[in-house]
């Protein structure tokens, strides 16, 4: 079983920013994708960034963290980083981290049965 831990969420301002990191453990298999969701209040889990394997490997962002968010992963450290950058009071909710085959599989939250904790943030207007 993959063990999922998300950290560094927060309560921020509107305009600031934070960075989350998602640590991978137990049965890892590479290569793999890795991905970044959130699902606030009342709403689905949806997609928000993923990235491929290797180093300045693909990336896909969701439409609506595009030019703001980045994601990258230390696969020495078995960790996914998102930096999140002008945030806005409708980012906030609990961010969750997955890995997948492929890129193209991570869009999909719904794929996904084994989550962690996930970690709050929270934006202020």
């Amino acid at each position: 079983q993959v063990q999922l831990v998300e950290s560094g969420g927060g309560l921020v301002q509107a305009g600031g920013s934070l960075r989350l990191s998602c640590a991978v453990s137990g049965r890892t298999y590479g290569p793999y994708a890795m991905g970044w969701f959130r699902q606030a209040p009342g709403k689905e889990r949806e997609f928000v960034a993923a990235i491929g394997w290797s180093a300045g490997s693909t990336t896909d962002y969701a439409d609506t963290v595009k030019g703001r968010f980045t994601i990258s992963r230390d696969n020495a450290k078995n960790t996914a980083y998102l930096q999140m950058n002008s945030l806005k009071p409708e980012d906030t909710a609990v961010y969750y981290c997955n890995q997948g085959l492929h890129i193209g599989t991570m869009r999909s939250p719904g794929r996904f049965n084994n989550w962690g904790q996930g970690t709050q943030v929270t934006v202020s207007s």
